[in-house]
């Protein structure tokens, strides 16, 4: 048997929020039991903890949507690092609060993560991106993204963001659009999308869609994310969308020298509001570093009778 925890992540409020599925003492699964009991979950994504390969290391995390297992993710990560904070501590958390540093490997590298956890209070973590985002060249024509996800071509782009292909481990088409009130009306045609999405990193790229501001006065963007192939109809938080995002911002936006903290909402139409922090480090002209953040509140824990 296995004991579990549901954690709400990008949240300190339950029931907002991604809700994300944690398994520890994983070893004993193979690859085809992992995805069965994700889907079981039947979470956006469902994180098992197991042996690190390095005994330096924390854990070793395996990701698991319902159709297809990740290379990476950001909310897995957020909670899974808060999670065994939590389990390592229980209720032995100092009252003035405590910070850790933990290495999670993950299919794409070693992550380095960092938890700050205080009593009565949600969890807090930030990892940096063991990759940064790249974009790929391909042909996208704005009438066929359009017609997939319910958008007129004019609503699509806003001062010189684009219609633009970008990855730090998985792919994302990113699709700026004019406002919140074209973010809100879009629809994702699942059978469309598989036609018309573009391939980067051997994967088919998901949609998210984004514009400035946001309901949370914080909120730098305003966004959402469908990725019907991967059994997701839409996401309320998305970590890994935002380390793809961030190589859009820093390019589109011309960001200089110096550090650049950003706030991504997103859940808003789902009603599971989420918020995603981003720090970019730009040295010069360069991006050289980012890293994500945000909190993780646990709902739920139990155990698998397997």
């Amino acid at each position: 048997m296995s004991d579990y925890a549901i954690y709400d992540v990008f949240t300190g409020t339950a029931l907002h929020g991604n809700p994300l599925a944690v398994v520890f003492d994983a070893d004993r699964f193979d690859d085809d039991e992992m995805q069965a009991i994700a889907r079981e979950f039947n979470l956006s994504e469902t994180v098992f903890v197991r042996t690190p390969e390095n005994p330096a290391h924390k854990a070793q995390l395996r990701i698991f949507t319902p159709g297809r297992e990740l290379p990476f993710a950001g909310h897995p990560t957020i909670g899974a690092a808060v999670a065994l904070a939590h389990r390592r501590l229980g209720d032995a958390i100092p009252a003035n609060g405590i910070d850790l540093v933990k290495m999670l490997e993950e299919q794409i590298g070693p992550v380095r993560c960092a938890v700050r956890l205080s009593p009565d209070k949600p969890g807090f973590a930030e990892f940096d991106l063991p990759r940064l985002s790249r974009s790929f060249e391909t042909e996208i024509i704005p009438e066929d993204i359009g017609a997939a996800l319910g958008l007129d071509p004019h609503e699509i782009g806003f001062e010189n963001h684009r219609l633009s292909l970008w990855s730090a481990g998985v792919p994302f088409l990113l699709v700026p659009v004019m406002d919140q009130a074209a973010a809100a009306k879009a629809e994702c045609d699942a059978a469309l999308w598989e036609q018309v999405a573009p391939m980067a990193d051997g994967q088919l790229a998901a949609a998210y869609i984004y514009c400035r501001g946001g309901v949370n006065h914080n909120a730098a963007f305003h966004a959402r994310m469908f990725a019907p192939s991967e059994g997701v109809a839409e996401d309320p938080a998305t970590g890994s969308a935002v380390a793809a995002l961030s190589g859009a911002i820093h390019g589109f936006d011309g960001l200089r020298e110096g550090n650049h903290a950003l706030v991504i909402e997103q859940g808003v139409e789902m009603g599971r509001p989420s918020l995603i922090h981003l720090h970019l480090d730009c040295s010069g002209p360069e991006l050289t570093h980012a890293r994500i953040g945000g909190e993780a509140v646990k709902i739920a824990e139990g155990r698998l009778l397997l």
